[in-house]
């Protein structure tokens, strides 16, 4: 599944399962999560945690895809970390050559008495940025994750040795290369979608993207609905005679990340509303939309009571148009993630 995807994307919210781990219910049906713990936390490892798309896990033969993008955290990176890069290089230094003595190390590790600006590091904000350096330049990498905080050791020791001394490729077969993966996952894009997926640089994606149809891994088609603009077909992609699909889609799963794409393909308006004020939700907090064959017909609203037992639905919404069977179909999804989070029953 990881190869026809390419990454899980990450996030903190646990209301109802960590992110990473819906896309492969979602696709596969219920299964042993523990399966993807040891396949990103354990030696021989099969997934590493960088900067795909967000914060992913991503199978570890693309480490070297992305070293072009490590070697640009001085420059590249978010403000904060390009800041940090500049005025405190001996900070950086220090907790690298703190991580390399003893970790894996969380940050809350690295200052004494917690978050406070009074550690041995002169102040936290500074050491969390310093940390977000390392992670972006690949000179650390999250060895597992403590209560989904991370622990921080050098690559040498999480990383399989193949990966580490594989060559460099140059940065154009690598980008090309993380543009076939995304043409593969999405199957049909625009250039600006499929650069988004693993948030390549826009000027040269272009480039990039124009080459592939030159190789014949991209052909340029029409697509409904987007005039003239520019769509791209995978060479990997195929037609299916018909879909028969039933799946909640979690709120960072690939399938949704690009909100228009969604609005265009499915005729299906969403939004994560987590950082809206209660008041004004439209959907609720944790909202999954659900894929019956080949359209988004309802939304819902969930959260693991872990405590009751209960997959409870907060709020339920079907599109204008769900088919009749859409109730009984979500009702079967339902129990069954239930059952796969070990919860007893559904509740409304």
């Amino acid at each position: 599944m990881l190869k026809q995807i390419g990454l899980l994307q990450m996030d903190s919210v646990n209301v109802l399962v960590r992110a990473h781990y819906l896309p492969i219910f979602s696709r596969l049906g219920p299964y042993d999560r523990e399966l993807l713990d040891r396949a990103s936390h354990r030696a021989p490892r099969k997934l590493f945690e960088y900067l795909g798309h967000e914060a992913s896990l991503l199978p570890v033969s693309l480490q070297p895809l992305l070293r072009w993008r490590m070697e640009r955290a001085s420059t590249h990176a978010w403000r904060s970390i390009r800041r940090i890069a500049r005025e405190r290089p001996k900070l950086i230094a220090a907790l690298l050559d703190e991580i390399r003595e003893r970790g894996p190390l969380a940050a809350s590790d690295l200052a004494e008495d917690g978050p406070q600006p009074t550690g041995p590091w002169w102040d936290w904000s500074d050491v969390r940025w310093a940390l977000a350096y390392l992670f972006y330049a690949g000179e650390v990498t999250t060895a597992r994750r403590r209560n989904f905080e991370r622990l921080y050791d050098v690559p040498e020791r999480v990383l399989p040795t193949q990966v580490l001394e594989a060559p460099t490729p140059p940065v154009d077969e690598a980008q090309r290369e993380l543009l076939r993966i995304a043409a593969r996952a999405l199957g049909v894009a625009s250039e600006a979608e499929l650069r988004d997926y693993f948030r390549l640089p826009a000027d040269e994606a272009k480039l990039r993207v124009a080459e592939l149809v030159e190789e014949g891994d991209l052909a340029p088609v029409q697509m409904q609905g987007r005039g003239r603009a520019p769509t791209y077909l995978s060479q990997d992609a195929s037609v299916p005679r018909g879909i028969s699909a039933r799946a909640l889609i979690g709120p960072f799963d690939s399938l949704i990340w690009d909100r228009k794409r969604v609005a265009r393909l499915f005729g299906f308006d969403y939004r994560i509303e987590i950082y809206v004020p209660a008041p004004k939700r439209r959907h609720g907090y944790y909202v999954l939309p659900f894929l019956f064959d080949d359209r988004l017909v309802a939304r819902v609203d969930l959260k693991a009571d872990r405590e009751a037992g209960i997959l409870r639905v907060r709020a339920q919404h079907l599109e204008n148009g769900a088919p009749p069977e859409t109730d009984e179909a979500l009702d079967a999804e339902l129990t069954a993630m239930a059952d796969w989070l070990g919860l007893e029953k559904v509740g409304r």
